[in-house]
């Protein structure tokens, strides 16, 4: 996990812990988001994914300040809910296109594009950040 971490925090800007944050929380998103199967293989090939997710998983659930609670409890949620809680955290929308992209770029070296990209299609509005 290192790995992507550190990718993340050199070509979008954000200090490490910052990006191990983001990426834990955008993995865990993408856990409870998207189609059971093609996830869980993508997970699996990012060393150290599943420890990161539990660290930071908490953060994606109920979190997102006061959108993200309105969003959550009117059925909205989704890719802005993920939006609102990466921005309580600092970062601004071309940052998180980035840390979404480099993300996606990572997991498609370790997962395969045709993995990635089935776990992209089923979130619904993801691929217009990816």
């Amino acid at each position: 996990m290192n790995e992507l971490v550190t990718r993340v925090a050199e070509n979008v800007g954000l200090e490490p812990a910052t990006a191990e944050k983001a990426v834990g929380m955008i993995l865990g998103f993408l856990q409870r988001e998207a189609a059971d199967g093609p996830v869980a293989q993508m997970i699996a090939s990012i060393p150290g994914a599943t420890d990161l997710i539990a660290q930071y998983n908490g953060e994606g659930k109920g979190g997102g300040g006061l959108l993200g609670g309105l969003m959550s409890a009117i059925g909205g949620g989704g890719v802005m809910a993920l939006g609102q809680q990466l921005m309580s955290q600092g970062l601004g929308m071309g940052e998180i296109t980035s840390l979404a992209k480099e993300t996606i770029a990572f997991a498609k070296e370790k997962a395969g594009a045709d993995v990635v990209d089935e776990v992209v299609a089923s979130v619904p509005g993801l691929s217009q950040f990816v």
